[in-house]
This record gives structure tokens, C-alpha cells and sequence, in this order.
């Protein structure tokens, strides 16, 4: 019972201790956005730029280029596609495009490195910077009178 009577203020006067909030991150502290290091946007990079060069490539151009000769376009120039001007000028243009759509661990190693290497950068052009200041409060003043 007395044991009971010791440790309970004990264990009450501790909770506050429990309750702090922990401390803030120094000011000078790069604070690294959560989507940088997710793997998933890089996942959502690599499908929109496949998407995007699906677009750009599904583009029809075969009434342009037969504008730009001076004619009007036929059948099947009006169904010409960049895929289609593309594939004619490379024999493997399609396992070019495919080895793009497979860029989604390139770009996950690329933002890890990014976000490895971003709060060495940011202390390096801190410490520019601060250089930089002392340096133009060492300049003379352009208004002192010469002798």
C-alpha cells in the first residue's frame, strides 16, 4: 500500500513529460516533401509521360504534310499518324518507345537521389549565400568621398 502511495504521484507528475510535442526542426532544416521520396509518383510520372507520348504520337499530320507540299491530302495521308512517320524512318521504333514506358524505376532512383543529395545542396548555397553577404558588407561605400 505505501508503495502504491509513492508511485502513483510518481507515474502522475510524469504524464506531462509524455504529452510534449516533439522538438521543432532547426530553421536552417530543408524540409524534403513526401512525394519526392514516395515511390508511387514515380509510378504516376512514368504513366503520364507514357500517356503523353501515346498522345503526342496518335497526333494525325498527314493533312499537314500534304498542305505543306501544296496538295490536298488522300485517304490515307489523312490517316497518318507521327507513329506512322516515325516507324518509317525506324524499323525499331516501337521497342524505343516501349523501353520509355519502362523508365519507372529511373525515375525512382532519380528522385531518391534528388532527395539524398537536396539538403547537402541547400546547406552548400546557405553557406554561399552567407559568404556572399559578408563580402558586400566588406565593399566601400560608393557615396564616401575619395581623397
Amino acid at each position: 500500500m505505501r508503495k502504491t502511495l509513492i508511485i502513483l504521484p510518481l507515474l502522475l507528475g510524469a504524464s506531462p513529460c509524455l504529452a510534449q510535442t516533439a522538438p521543432a526542426p532547426a530553421p536552417d532544416a530543408v524540409r524534403i516533401p513526401p512525394e519526392l521520396t514516395d515511390p508511387a509518383t514515380a509510378d504516376k510520372l512514368a504513366n503520364a509521360a507514357q500517356a503523353l507520348s501515346d498522345a503526342v504520337l496518335d497526333l494525325p499530320v498527314g493533312q499537314v504534310q500534304a498542305a505543306v507540299e501544296g496538295r490536298r491530302a488522300s485517304p490515307s495521308e489523312k490517316r497518318m499518324t507521327v507513329r506512322d512517320m516515325a516507324r518509317r524512318d525506324d524499323p525499331d521504333f516501337d521497342r524505343n518507345v516501349q523501353r520509355i514506358a519502362q523508365a519507372a524505376p529511373m525515375i525512382r532512383n532519380s528522385m531518391k537521389a534528388l532527395a539524398d543529395a537536396l539538403p547537402v545542396v541547400m546547406q552548400g548555397l546557405g553557406q554561399a549565400q552567407k559568404a556572399i553577404e559578408r563580402a558586400a558588407a566588406n565593399m566601400p561605400d560608393p557615396s564616401y568621398p575619395r581623397r
